[in-house]
């Protein structure tokens, strides 16, 4: 997170100069020893991991809780980028809006949850009227509503996807759940599949792009990425799917027994391409403000931000695919 944190909202804050965007400008990163980096990072996978398994495993409110908590802190980093362009989010409001997003699907579905982020787009809006820095109003505007779109209604899909079950059965009845044979904890498989897809995806792509790498997938963006890392991101995200379905049907049949093997395949391979997506839009936005990492909250990892912008797009991702391939077949 950054360390100059604002005192108060920007609300508050006088008129400034008008906002002129600077143009994505290479950066450099600071000299760090890889070995050491290496491990702070690996320390912190190991505290992270477990926390999150358990967390989807435990469920309920201690998990949306922390949904809540992620989705507040990754927005928090986003409003602090656009802060270094210039902008002048409406922070507070933001914060609250994208931090009640997963409580309003935790409560009901997706649909309330659409109806929610369209009221507050409209709030934006006339919150707006209220600031007097009418050179700005669109920057404003799009900043705060881009934080609570991009962090709070993608990432609160986690939410229905951890209770796949009962979104089915809220949207279709329970007929439709007894057909599909979904088990009240099906969820739990779906979300540990999805992070196992883009947590191996991203892994399979650091190696492969360091040992193989010749090709740059993106160099204005990314210029350590390459066409062959991204190949291998893709390989390895199908086969951490595929191996996390062979676990489920080995020991929890009842979880994963819904999603086909072919299914397991297919949507690693599109799963994978999201993430892949999903961190380049990350990096586009950190290149654009001129910063390494979107904070600095997790040693080794940087900031949440940075942790998420692949789970960001795949699991919204994953959720819809599962209602395409699932619910079509609902007599």
């Amino acid at each position: 997170m950054s360390e100059n944190a604002p005192t108060s909202d920007t609300d508050s804050q006088p008129s400034a100069e008008p906002l002129h965007p600077q143009p994505p400008t290479p950066i450099e990163p600071a000299k760090k020893k890889e070995g050491s980096e290496l491990r702070a990072r690996l320390l912190t996978a190991l505290i992270l991991i477990p926390s999150v398994l358990y967390l989807i495993v435990l469920g309920g409110l201690p998990y949306l809780v922390a949904v809540v908590v992620i989705i507040v802190l990754g927005q928090y980093e986003i409003y602090e980028l656009l802060r270094d362009k210039g902008a002048h989010p409406s922070m507070r409001f933001g914060l609250v809006a994208g931090g009640a997003l997963p409580v309003v699907m935790y409560l009901g579905n997706e649909y309330h949850a659409t109806v929610m982020i369209t009221a507050t787009l409209l709030a934006t809006m006339v919150l707006e009227l209220r600031r007097q820095r009418i050179n700005e109003a669109m920057a404003s505007i799009s900043g705060t509503f881009f934080g609570i779109f991009y962090v709070g209604w993608l990432l609160a899909h986690a939410v229905v996807l951890r209770n796949f079950e009962g979104a089915v059965r809220h949207n279709h009845g329970i007929q439709a759940v007894e057909q599909l044979g979904l088990s009240p904890e099906s969820g739990i498989f779906f979300m540990v599949y999805v992070l196992v897809v883009v947590v191996l995806c991203d892994t399979g792509a650091y190696f492969a792009g360091r040992r193989y790498g010749r090709r740059k997938l993106a160099p204005a963006i990314s210029p350590g990425k390459s066409v062959e890392g991204a190949v291998g991101g893709i390989v390895a995200g199908v086969a951490g799917g595929c191996m996390a379905k062979a676990f489920f049907d080995a020991f929890y049949p009842e979880m994963s027994s819904t999603l086909g093997w072919s299914a397991a395949a297919g949507f690693g391979v599109i799963l994978s391409i999201i993430g892949i997506i999903g961190d380049l839009v990350e990096s586009l936005l950190k290149r654009d403000a001129q910063v390494k990492d979107a904070g600095r909250l997790l040693p080794g990892m940087g900031g949440v931000l940075d942790r998420i912008d692949a789970p960001l797009l795949a699991i919204p991702v994953m959720y819809y695919l599962l209602l395409f391939y699932m619910v079509p077949g609902v007599a």
